[in-house]
C-alpha cells in the first residue's frame, strides 16, 4: 500500500463485535476471565487495551516496522528506551536536541551512572571520536530541534553497527511521511505523538517502533512494569489523527516552503533555518533521506537581539505563542526560554542556539494569511 492508504487502513480493522469501522474506545480497567488465566488476550488495561493495540499496530505499519508501543508522553517513551541501559554505559547524542530529552539524560540518568556525550552529528567523525567499548546507544534527532540540522541516518547506523550499539532516531519532526528511519538502518524510532502524528493539539502521547523481537520484549516489559501507558481515549484521538497524516503533512510542507522563502527574502531577517534551502549545510542529506522538508522553521532577526524577537512574538496573531508543535494551527516559540530552557545557556550557545531565535511550527492555514501575519509582526 502507498502511504496515504496505509494511514487509513494499515494496522486497524473493524470491531469484531459490532463491525464498527472506527476502533472503539475500550474504556475499561479490567477484563472478565472465564477461569484464572483463561481470558481473551486482555487482563488489565495497563498491560494491554484493545484501543491501544490497534494504535500500536497502526504505528508499526506506518514506519514499516514490526512492533509498536504507545506511551503516555514522548518523554515516557524516551524514558523506556534509556531503561535498556546499565550504570557505566555510554550514550552519544545529538548536541542540539529537544530540551526535555537533554533534561532526562542529564538530570535523571546521568546521576544513575549513565554517561552522555553531546556532539554535532553532521560530522560522523565527531561521533566516532566519542565511541568507546562502553558505547551502547547512539541517539539521533533529525531534523534537530530547533536548529533544523539534518543528520545522515544511514551513516549513523554504520557507526552504531561498528560500535555494537543501538541507533535510536527521534522522528518527531519528520513523521514516517517524510522518512522511515528503520529502513535507513535505525534500530528504534521514538515519537512524541503529541505533535504531527496526532496533529490537533488535543492529546499528549509518545511511541516507540522497532523490528527486533528481543528488544521489543524488554521494552514491552518496561512499558507494563513502569506503567507509563496512555488511556484509550487518547489512543482513539491519535488513531483518528493518523488517518489524515498524509494530507496534513503535505500541506505543512507546502506552507513551510512558502514561509521559509518569504523569511529568507525579508530585509529584517538575518538567518533562516530550513533544510529545503540548497545552501542549508545538510540539504543534500535531507534531499536523499526525506520525501520533503517539513513545516518547522527557525529564524533570527537582523541584529540578533532578544528584545526584538520578544516584540515579534508578542505581535503575532495567527502564529500563536505556545509550547509544542505539529498541530493544524501555526505556533511560534522562543526556545531559549520555553522548550529549551532546561539546557544551560552556555550549552545552547555552543550548539548555535541564539537567545533571539524564533521557532515556527507552520500550520495548514492559507499561506497568504500566515505571510500577512509575519509582515505585520516583523514590520
Amino acid at each position: 500500500m502507498k502511504f496515504g492508504t496505509k494511514a487509513i487502513h494499515a494496522g486497524v480493522h473493524p470491531d469484531p463485535t459490532t463491525g464498527a469501522i472506527m476502533t472503539p474506545i475500550y474504556q475499561t480497567s479490567t477484563y472478565v476471565q472465564r477461569s484464572p488465566g483463561d481470558h481473551k488476550g486482555y487482563e488489565y488495561s495497563r498491560t494491554h487495551n484493545p484501543t491501544r493495540t490497534q494504535l500500536q499496530d497502526a504505528l508499526a505499519a506506518l514506519d514499516n516496522g514490526k512492533h509498536g508501543l504507545a506511551f503516555a508522553s514522548g518523554m515516557a517513551a524516551t524514558d523506556c528506551v534509556i531503561k535498556l541501559l546499565q550504570p557505566g554505559d555510554e550514550v552519544i547524542s545529538t548536541n542540539d536536541l529537544y530540551g526535555g530529552s537533554y533534561r532526562i539524560f542529564t538530570k535523571v540518568y546521568e546521576p544513575l551512572g549513565i554517561k552522555f556525550h553531546f556532539v554535532p552529528m553532521h560530522d560522523m567523525e565527531a561521533v566516532r571520536a566519542k565511541v568507546t567499548e562502553r558505547t551502547k546507544l547512539i541517539w539521533v534527532e533529525t531534523p534537530t530541534n530547533p536548529l533544523l540540522n539534518v543528520i545522515d541516518i544511514a551513516a549513523a547506523a554504520q557507526v552504531a553497527k561498528e560500535a555494537g550499539a543501538l541507533l535510536v532516531v527521534d522522528n518527531t519532526f519528520s513523521t514516517p511521511y517524510l522518512q522511515t528511519p528503520l529502513e535507513l538502518g535505525a534500530d528504534i524510532v521514538v515519537y512524541s505523538l503529541t505533535k504531527y502524528m496526532a496533529g490537533h493539539s488535543d492529546t499528549v502521547m509518545g511511541a516507540i517502533v522497532l523490528n527486533d523481537d528481543e528488544v521489543h520484549q524488554r521494552l514491552s516489559f518496561y512499558q507494563n512494569a513502569c506503567g507509563g501507558t496512555p488511556g484509550p481515549q487518547d489512543c482513539f484521538l491519535v488513531l483518528r489523527g493518523l488517518k489524515t497524516l498524509h494530507i496534513r503533512m503535505q500541506r505543512h510542507c507546502e506552507n513551510g516552503r512558502k514561509i521559509a522563502e518569504y523569511l529568507k527574502a525579508h530585509p529584517k531577517v538575518e538567518k533562516v533555518y530550513w533544510p529545503g534551502f540548497q545552501d542549508h549545510p545538510n540539504h543534500d542529506v535531507a534531499a536523499r533521506q526525506m520525501n520533503d522538508f517539513g513545516g518547522m522553521i527557525s529564524f533570527v532577526l537582523e541584529g540578533d537581539r532578544k528584545e526584538d524577537a520578544i516584540a515579534v512574538l508578542e505581535k503575532f496573531q495567527l502564529f500563536s505563542l505556545a509550547e509544542s508543535l505539529g498541530g493544524v494551527e501555526s505556533l511560534s516559540g522562543h526556545p531559549a526560554t520555553m522548550t529549551h530552557a532546561s539546557i544551560p545557556a552556555e550549552a545552547r550557545k555552543a550548539a548555535g542556539l541564539s537567545d533571539s531565535l524564533i521557532r515556527l511550527s507552520v500550520g495548514i492555514e492559507d499561506a497568504e494569511d500566515l505571510i500577512e501575519d509575519l509582515q505585520q509582526a516583523i514590520g
